[in-house]
């Protein structure tokens, strides 16, 4: 009887800054043993505690436009004019090829560059806030921010919130369990489809009857 093989996936979460991607992304990862975080490549430095290749593959902006150059990046973009960030090619094709899944912290433009490049492997999740007013809070709680920049940061929010019907999936985070299970609700669903598993027409014709 045939044997059917899964292929990965691309699980993208994307949200305004303060929505609580990266929050949800890591309760993702530890609640789910088989999924594997995406490692982006930047060319700012490392800040304290980061370790490279655990929080980024660290590189100097010429080995990362080579890289560019040469293929090697599914997405990439330069933030504020200053710092670049891109997501590795290799590492991403190969978890696909072996059936392991990946879970991507990016923003709305990364999806649909990864979109792009991977056509049928990614499932886009947007992640929104419950009110703008409670985003605004939430910016204003971390500290260090002044108000000129909050502001910034909520225009680009509104931005961003835009393009949610880019996603296939959107949640709002706001009872933080009940979203965590939706996302692995959504993570288990698309594992089961017809397009993820490998030689399934196969197996089902070798049934019989």
């Amino acid at each position: 009887m045939s044997t059917i093989v899964r292929r990965g996936m691309c699980l993208v979460l994307s949200a305004p800054s303060g929505a609580g991607k990266s929050t949800l992304t890591r309760a993702l990862l530890e609640l789910e043993p088989d999924l594997t975080l995406s490692i982006s490549v930047t060319t700012r430095s490392p800040r304290p505690g980061e370790v490279d290749g655990v929080h980024y593959h660290f590189r100097d902006q010429a080995t990362f436009e080579d890289a560019v150059a040469a293929g090697g990046m599914l997405e990439w973009a330069t933030v504020l004019g200053k710092y670049s960030y891109g997501t590795p090619r290799a590492p991403v094709e190969a978890a696909l090829a072996a059936g392991r899944d990946m879970v991507f912290d990016i923003d709305w433009q990364g999806h649909r560059s990864l979109r792009a490049a991977l056509p049928g492997d990614v499932v886009g999740i947007f992640v929104l806030p419950p009110s703008l007013a409670e985003l605004e809070a939430r910016l204003r709680t971390r500290g260090g921010e002044g108000a000129a920049e909050i502001a910034r940061r909520m225009d680009l929010a509104r931005d961003e919130i835009s393009h949610w019907t880019e996603f296939d999936h959107v949640v709002v985070n706001d009872l933080f369990e009940d979203v965590v299970a939706q996302l692995r609700c959504i993570l288990r669903a698309a594992r089961c489809a017809t397009t993820r598993q490998l030689g399934l027409a196969e197996f089902v014709a070798g049934l019989g009857g």
